[in-house]
């Protein structure tokens, strides 16, 4: 936590100041009472008290309320300092986690569900905050008064002291024992819950599947068991911490409860004062209270530890797609010329099987090309190493003459615009949904990019019109509203390299129509590259690349390709009838 601390180190110095302060009161109230029972009401009533200053009664009920008061704001401002750092760090973390998640590739969701980052980002950071703003506080300030306790119990009495500290040192071995197993437990209960969150954030976003297929009680039922693994693991923890506390306690007070007989027989034989062994029993609660809270908060900590943990695996992650050391500029940044020299790719999770295979290929500024061929062929994996979502396993992708792994990933990707075949929408209105595409565009450009892909004919109807919120996910469009604002977004961008994924698939055949002259408009002047399943759909680019198991099998003009036999020709058929 030391780098999250370290730019409020002023207000963590202050806390601590106030910690001191009301510490060192709290401290000094047993020798006012002390003094309060030797000089006011014992056998010294009217010799000068040392302490207070005064040999007036009243003057040393004064003392004590004035002590009282200063305690009380000490202690006031120090829980203000300490819980707005704490609200501060937490904050910073959970920004810090989630810029590092945002810049992970794809590979890193293969292996972590969404669900799990956001118990860590939620459940986890909370933890912190509770130990970072609260726990830490009560636990130094705790151990503050443990300290000067133990160190004014021996100035009261060093005989019943070393007794105290003796038997204490025999207890902190099982105590520290316990705590790495709530610890580690506590990382165990962690996990658990994170997994009941993946879950249910699995299935509340495929809600409709679910209850098409009937599966309500079946998915209940998992989720239940999930909760349960998690339940059981938790009691776990709370069983073991329970014991802590328990033990700590019993062993504490049992020890201090000895001390005091001890000291009570002193009493009698007028070895000691009536005020010192009332001193020595508020010192002793004082050491005992400071060691109950400690055992707790060492429980908050132990468990927070797990918690830490997992949040700084996602902080400390690294990313598979490696920044340039020195990215280099893009030639002609307003163009688009894409090269693939001898390209082979293997996703991580599926060594085995190449998902490209020495793909060469040339396109041209300005050149439109349709990649074709049956699912599993290639082509989407193209789109993802285009944007670098990963890198080749073997060969170069050049972007103007450029191996892209030499520019920055902010340039790359700022220089292509893609359609992907299920449109993202965000939980906002209209028009911020299509300014995505470049936020900061005017709202005359989105209203042009809208007409461009023929939103704006729907956007009009809606009750707020380009102000209407569209939901999460955009659950208040059809799947065509859906698509036709993702294109508008890719025109609004305005980037000289064009990716379509099955751009016009959600559309009516009418819509398009429609929408094909906004996206013929879109392509002038730039590069496009175009994912195509209906053939009908792609009979103006330039050329066809045909793609089939991560190989490019024929290349050329619709026309030509017809005419070749190959498979190019067999979808056509398949999909003509001729």
């Amino acid at each position: 936590m030391l780098p999250f601390l370290r730019p409020y180190r002023g207000r963590v110095l202050l806390a601590f100041v106030l910690l001191v302060l009301a510490s060192g009161t709290v401290l000094v109230l047993p020798l006012a009472f002390r003094d309060l029972i030797d000089f006011g009401f014992g056998e010294r009533a009217n010799a000068h008290s040392a302490l207070l200053g005064t040999e007036s009664l009243d003057g040393h009920f004064a003392a004590l309320f004035g002590l009282a008061f200063v305690w009380a704001l000490a202690v006031s401002a120090r829980f203000y300092t300490v819980s707005w750092v704490g609200e501060r760090v937490t904050a910073d973390l959970r920004s810090a986690v989630y810029a590092r998640v945002l810049r992970q590739s794809p590979q890193f969701f293969e292996t972590l569900q969404t669900g799990e980052v956001l118990s860590r980002l939620t459940g986890d950071t909370t933890l912190i905050q509770t130990v970072v703003g609260s726990s830490i506080a009560m636990g130094l300030r705790s151990l503050f008064q443990f300290i000067g306790g133990m160190v004014m119990l021996a100035v009261t009495s060093f005989y019943l002291f070393s007794l105290n500290f003796g038997l204490m040192i025999l207890l902190a071995l099982p105590i520290i024992l316990i705590g790495r197993q709530v610890k580690k437990l506590s990382r165990e209960s962690q996990d658990k819950i994170a997994d009941a969150s993946a879950l249910a954030g699995e299935i509340l976003n495929a809600v409709p599947t679910v209850q098409a297929y009937t599966q309500e009680q079946r998915e209940t039922k998992r989720f239940a068991d999930s909760a349960e693994l998690s339940f059981i693991t938790a009691i776990r923890r709370t069983r073991v911490r329970a014991a802590l506390t328990a033990l700590i306690i019993t062993a504490v007070m049992g020890t201090i409860i000895f001390v005091l007989w001890v000291g009570a027989n002193q009493v009698h034989d007028g070895s000691m004062t009536g005020g010192q062994l009332a001193s020595f029993i508020l010192y002793a609660a004082l050491v005992a209270g400071g060691v109950g809270t400690m055992a707790e908060v060492w429980g908050d900590v132990m468990r927070a530890a797990g918690a830490t943990e997992r949040l700084l695996e996602l902080l400390h992650a690294e990313s598979s797609i490696v920044e340039a050391a020195a990215p280099q500029p893009l030639p002609l940044p307003k163009q688009a010329a894409i090269r693939f020299e001898q390209v082979s790719f293997r996703y991580p999770s599926r060594q085995d099987t190449a998902a490209l295979d020495n793909i060469s290929l040339d396109i041209a500024f300005g050149e439109s090309v349709a990649l074709v061929g049956p699912s599993g062929a290639g082509k989407t994996t193209l789109f993802q190493l285009l944007l670098r979502f990963y890198d080749v396993t073997d060969g170069v992708i050049r972007l103007n003459g450029q191996d892209i792994r030499q520019l920055s990933l902010h340039e790359l990707r700022d220089k292509i615009a893609i359609v992907p075949q299920d449109a993202v929408i965000f939980s906002a209105n209209a028009l911020e949904n299509i300014r995505y595409g470049r936020p900061e565009a005017r709202d005359d450009e989105v209203f042009a990019a809208a007409r461009a892909a023929l939103v704006d004919e729907f956007i009009s109807r809606l009750p707020q019109g380009y102000q209407t919120f569209l939901g999460e996910r955009g659950t208040r469009l059809s799947g065509g509203q859906r698509q036709r604002i993702a294109i508008a977004r890719a025109i609004l961008k305005n980037a000289p390299l064009l990716l379509l994924d099955e751009a016009t698939s959600a559309l009516d055949a009418e819509s398009e129509i429609l929408v094909q002259q906004g996206l013929n408009a879109a392509m002038q002047g730039r590069t496009t590259l175009i994912i195509a399943h209906r053939l009908a759909t792609v009979q103006k680019v330039n050329r066809i690349v045909v793609m089939e198991n991560g190989r490019v099998v024929e290349t050329g003009t619709p026309e030509d390709l017809r005419k070749q036999s190959g498979l190019y020709a067999r979808l056509a058929k398949l999909q003509f009838d001729v």
